[in-house]
């Protein structure tokens, strides 16, 4: 299917990897060229994209930046919605295919079928990004983050490293594959937009909609994994279940996530429905919360996005101030990085994750680029914060290098 999609300038794939998080509405879906698009940069985003919306209904793909003052090298633009030609989902091994074109939906199943399964390698032998930050730098510039905490200017602040390489020539597609097998989460998504792709293996989800509820599942707290002593990887996940740190980085986040839902959601219908659950990746062990609260079906989809959006768990808070912060201090741009990729369906219902845990490429600059963060807090160890960055892009850089993990 993937090779099939590659013959679109612009196609969307999200997979959840056969996790069930808050009943998915399908296994995988694939939404491959335009119909209609928007390009929105970052001035009255979401009120340009709500009237594109109400002009353009049906299903909707596409993705928003995270909010910042520059663009980033990769190139994607602000935000960009498209209404699809062709979707193809996959549930429970039935697969569905809408099309808005003339061609037939039993020529394209066919077309799929007669795909090659492999996908080509055709890859350099070893990628390395260099990191924007030595160790010590990244130390220097978290004890200017910890003197703002500890001065009163925030509580928590998400501060990030950016890795990055210049003529790089890859197979997009392959390095998903790869990136899949080695990594395989939840919120998985592979998105082309021309010559920026964006190849994702996130754990995370930022906000989903279905009718009146809707929900959002921060992620805060990590730690690393121990596949080869399995009493060690149970202690490792009791201890940050256990972590005052941890704990209180993720309420400080809950706190921030009912507020924003507050803003759109029906009086007293805010709820914390899962505080410090663990969850296992294959590379690490995440503490994540859920929260709901319900909306007035007469809301549109954009206000509710508009008022959560960017999303706390990449923030941190206060959220203006330590956006301010993280202007301040991260050397370059996010872009999609903490950003979002999502659908919406023709009900206005919609689903959309957490950009982490990216390979970010732009295929005519041969530029390839990925970052790693975590949340800092009053309690934050320099050191092991800078030892999280290293364990969350261990499955990105194993597959960079040609290696396993």
């Amino acid at each position: 299917m993937l090779n099939w999609s590659n013959q679109f300038n612009i196609f969307c794939f999200l997979d959840n990897n056969n996790y069930s998080f808050e009943q998915p509405a399908f296994e995988c879906i694939l939404a491959v060229g335009v119909i209609n698009d928007i390009e929105l940069s970052n001035e009255n985003l979401f009120d340009n994209l709500k009237s594109f919306a109400q002009n353009n209904p049906g299903w909707l793909f596409g993705h928003i930046n995270y909010p910042s003052a520059q663009q980033n090298e990769i190139g994607f633009p602000s935000a960009y919605f498209f209404q699809p030609e062709i979707m193809v989902s996959v549930s429970k091994n039935q697969v569905h295919i809408v099309s808005n074109t003339k061609q037939h939906t039993q020529e394209i199943f066919q077309e799929i079928e007669l795909q090659l399964a492999v996908i080509p390698e055709n890859n350099a032998a070893q990628i390395v990004c260099k990191p924007d930050h030595s160790q010590n730098e990244y130390l220097e510039n978290l004890k200017k983050i910890l003197a703002h905490i500890q001065r009163g200017d925030c509580y928590e602040i998400n501060f990030c490293r950016h890795f990055s390489s210049n003529d790089v020539e890859v197979n997009p597609t392959y390095l998903y594959q790869q990136l899949k097998t080695v990594s395989p989460n939840p919120f998985a998504a592979f998105y082309k937009l021309t010559d920026k792709y964006c190849i994702c293996s996130s754990p995370e989800r930022f906000l989903k909609k279905t009718g009146d509820m809707v929900i959002s599942q921060p992620i805060k707290g990590t730690s690393r994994r121990d596949l080869t002593d399995t009493v060690k990887d149970e202690d490792l996940k009791n201890q940050l279940k256990n972590s005052p740190k941890e704990r209180s980085e993720n309420v400080m986040i809950v706190d921030l996530v009912r507020n924003d839902l507050s803003k759109i959601a029906t009086e007293g219908s805010v709820t914390v429905k899962e505080l410090f659950e663990m969850y296992s990746f294959p590379q690490v062990h995440q503490m994540i919360s859920t929260i709901a609260g319900n909306v007035d079906k007469s809301m549109h989809w954009t206000d509710i996005i508009d008022a959560c959006f960017p999303m706390g768990s990449m923030t941190g808070a206060p959220k203006k101030k330590v956006m301010e912060l993280i202007e301040k201090y991260e050397t370059v741009p996010r872009g999609l990085f903490s950003g979002t990729i999502g659908y919406i369906t023709p009900d206005g219902d919609f689903d959309f994750n957490v950009i982490i845990r990216s390979i970010f490429y732009n295929e005519t600059k041969k530029h390839l680029a990925y970052f790693a963060g975590g949340g800092i807090t009053i309690n934050s160890n320099p050191i092991q914060e800078f030892e999280e960055t290293n364990v969350k892009v261990s499955a990105i850089e194993s597959i960079l290098k040609n290696e396993s993990i």
